[in-house]
């Protein structure tokens, strides 16, 4: 099966995950299939916190993908801020 989900990167103290699309077998921060975006917990000033490729993230669902729940909740947060901005 394939999910949509995160792989933690950044240093110790200082998370950073990608948004990855990812065999459900392989390890959390292994091998992964497409890198769909970012989401920076630790963003301040002008960084952006999370950074979504919508379209990408659409072509995989329709293809049979399922999406952890955290990074459902981070899709929920990212058209609830892109539509707030436009």
């Amino acid at each position: 099966m394939v999910v949509v989900r995160l792989a933690r990167g950044g240093s110790k103290k200082r998370p950073f995950y990608h948004v990855v699309v990812a065999d459900k077998r392989s390890p959390r921060d292994g091998k992964y299939i497409q890198r769909l975006g970012y989401f920076n917990p630790v963003a301040v000033g002008g960084e952006s916190k999370i950074v979504l490729d919508r379209e990408a993230i659409s072509t995989w669902i329709a293809k049979g993908a399922q999406l952890s729940e955290r990074v459902t909740s981070l899709v929920k947060q990212f058209d609830a801020s892109a539509s707030s901005v436009a």
